[in-house]
């Protein structure tokens, strides 16, 4: 990574951190050394290997405030209900003391004090779990990642794809690939939906550390994936589409003792001038679906006539 993106990297960091700083209320000393752990873990990972870019990188640093902001509001969603269970237990002792007589002047004035000092706690802390949530809904719908596989999601994609069929006409070629796990179904209902989430981190690993740093992975939804190769030919796209199915059918997930073997099926297009992103993605989920109704773990490429 040159100079100028480890820059830029940092500045980021050092940007996102104040920013979530000055929009919070409170932020403890132990949330900032959180953060900064997790900034310099990320930093200390960083090569062409493990990231897709340095804009995947700078999407990791806006991530780790909201799983911050998600910790602090469990948090407090804890803290409330505790409020709420001493608030219970102190109007039970008061009605048993009621039951038996006791004269309970001055008890009952101190309990009326903890009580107004409780429900203002409770009330502060509803006014600022509405606040986290709202705060962790806006950073879940401005992120550019995938919560589970950390790869770009498809918010990601559309605005990538908007900006290439945008230029019109690009000086390299680029491909597009869509990629399917084969029966994901029957996994899930086999093994669990756990099974499937680490099934899906498991092809995104190896697909990050298959492909080049220019190439970028998109998690299209559910079980599909899509990638997009820069500058290279069509016989180039079949030799890596075809690498990738067989080091997806080659390796074995371990799974509470059981092996899982999974293949994916892929469909391939390029782009040509004049196309928009949903018919870049039509042409290549049209090669898709030959390759499911041909038998699956293949590669199928859907081109326009004369090419």
């Amino acid at each position: 990574m040159q100079k100028a993106d480890l820059k830029s990297l940092v500045t980021q960091m050092y940007e996102e951190l104040l920013k979530n700083i000055d929009d919070s209320e409170s932020v403890s000393k132990e949330q900032v050394l959180h953060y900064l752990r997790d900034a310099s873990s990320t930093i200390s990972t960083l090569n062409d290997e493990h990231i897709d870019s340095s804009e995947h990188a700078r999407e990791m640093f806006k991530n780790t405030y909201k799983e911050i902001a998600k910790k602090s509001l469990k948090s407090y969603e804890n803290t409330n209900g505790n409020f709420q269970k001493l608030s219970k237990m102190q109007e039970e002792t008061l009605h048993e003391c009621e039951k038996i007589h006791i004269d309970y002047p001055s008890i009952k004035e101190k309990f009326d004090e903890i009580q107004t000092h409780m429900s203002k706690e409770v009330e502060k802390a509803n006014s600022l779990i509405t606040r986290l949530t709202k705060q962790v809904q806006e950073l879940e719908e401005s992120s550019n990642l995938d919560s589970l596989t950390k790869v770009f999601n498809r918010r990601a994609l559309t605005s990538y794809l908007t900006t290439v069929c945008d230029k019109g006409n690009i000086n390299s070629n680029l491909f597009l690939l869509i990629l399917d796990i084969d029966d994901f179904k029957h996994i899930n209902d086999t093994h669990g939906h756990i099974a499937g989430d680490k099934i899906l981190i498991f092809i995104a690993n190896i697909l990050r550390k298959t492909l080049r740093d220019g190439d970028k992975i998109f998690r299209y939804g559910g079980e599909e994936f899509i990638i997009t190769l820069n500058r290279i030919d069509e016989k180039k796209c079949t030799e890596i589409g075809h690498r990738l199915l067989q080091l997806i059918s080659s390796n074995q997930l371990i799974y509470k003792g059981t092996s899982l073997n999974v293949t994916m099926s892929i469909g391939t297009t390029r782009y040509y001038p004049g196309d928009v992103p949903d018919k870049i993605i039509n042409r290549a989920d049209k090669a898709l679906y030959k390759s499911k109704n041909s038998g699956k773990n293949q590669m199928n490429m859907e081109l326009l006539d004369g090419n």
